[in-house]
C-alpha cells in the first residue's frame, strides 16, 4: 500500500495516514536459523513415531540425543510447528 516513489508524499507521511511505524515498513523478517531448523525436522520426525510426546518427553529425547536445548525453545518450535501431542 505504500509507494515509495510517489511524488507528493513522503514514505514516513505514507506511514502516518496508515497509523504503522516506519520502521515496520523497513522491517524484514529473518526467518528460523539452521541449527532450530536441524532441531524442527528432528522433532518432526520422532513426532511421526510416538504422537504423544508433548514439549517436556520431547525435550527429553532431544537431551538423550546430545542436543543443548531447553523446554522454552522446544514450546517455541513445537507451537511454531503446529504440532499438539494426543493425549
Amino acid at each position: 500500500m505504500i509507494e515509495p516513489d510517489h511524488p507528493q508524499l513522503s514514505i514516513g507521511q505514507q506511514c502516518k495516514l496508515l497509523s504503522i511505524s516506519r520502521s515496520s515498513f523497513y522491517y524484514t523478517p529473518k526467518g528460523e536459523t539452521e541449527p532450530n531448523l536441524n532441531l524442527m525436522r528432528q522433532i518432526d520426525e520422532q513426532f511421526l513415531e510416538p504422537p504423544f510426546f508433548g514439549v517436556r518427553q520431547m525435550t527429553w529425547h532431544l537431551r538423550n540425543e546430545r542436543h543443548l536445548v531447553n523446554v522454552k525453545r522446544i514450546r517455541r518450535l513445537m507451537r511454531l510447528m503446529g504440532l499438539m501431542p494426543i493425549y
